[in-house]
């Protein structure tokens, strides 16, 4: 990535939130090679924390890739923000709606384009207790059947104690350790050429979200739970608490 070709909009981004980062994380990063492929590629990160986005960013643009995330359209919607978000490239998806077809275009546009295309394959914080990776959704295993591109898995450990979503803390404290790793591609070359059915969309997804999990697994220790399902709660009789 040529710094020279970032543009006005892009250098603000970088001048306004990598300092900040440079003060409040202690980075260690590993396999930033896996970003430095020719061409586009799809990166889809775990989501543990509302900080993450950052240390995401950070971490793919030290790699010399300009991150292009694909995020909620109601924040484009803010004033200022929504503005900025556009000129940086980043791509806004109204979920659910006929439109999202739309977004779906400009992936894939962006990636023709050489870009490094970021999807939270979850969608969302991950509800699991621990953190874990909980089932995925298919936007990610749409794209890639769509343009063949590499799906580069990366997981993170230790946005949590920038902000952590099962408490709301806020942890101001500098130098926070953070740990990002990218894996090599998920390997998805049984479905080449599938047609994008539920059934192949979601056997897909399935295979990048136990990636990541297993990638994650390495780098926080510990073991993941065995089932994406949550235990459902047996329903309380009525009239009673």
């Amino acid at each position: 990535m040529a710094r020279r070709r970032l543009g006005f909009w892009r250098r603000f981004a970088v001048a306004l939130v990598k300092p900040v980062m440079l003060a409040w994380t202690r980075r260690t990063w590993h396999g930033v090679e896996q970003l430095r492929r020719p061409g586009g590629i799809i990166i889809v990160p775990n989501h543990i924390s509302h900080a993450d986005p950052l240390v995401c960013a950070h971490f793919i643009y030290d790699a010399g890739r300009w991150p292009q995330f694909l995020g909620k359209a109601s924040v484009f919607r803010v004033p200022v923000v929504g503005y900025i978000l556009h000129r940086c490239r980043q791509i806004p998806v109204e979920r659910e709606t006929a439109t999202a077809v739309k977004s779906l275009d400009r992936l894939v546009a962006a990636l023709d384009a050489g870009g490094a295309v970021v999807i939270y394959p979850e969608g969302t914080i991950t509800q699991e207790p621990e953190l874990w990776p909980m089932k995925g959704k298919t936007g990610a295993a749409r794209l890639a059947l769509a343009t063949g591109a590499p799906v580069v898995p990366v997981v993170m450990w230790g946005p949590e104690r920038l902000f952590d979503p099962r408490t709301g803390r806020v942890g101001l404290r500098p130098r926070t350790p953070v740990t990002v790793l990218a894996g090599p591609p998920v390997d998805l070359d049984r479905w080449a050429g599938a047609t994008p059915s539920r059934v192949v969309l979601e056997e897909m997804t399935d295979q990048i979200m136990l990636t990541l999990r297993d990638l994650l697994a390495g780098v926080r220790g510990g073991t993941p739970p065995p089932l994406w399902e949550r235990p459902v709660r047996p329903r309380t009789p009525e009239g009673t608490e």
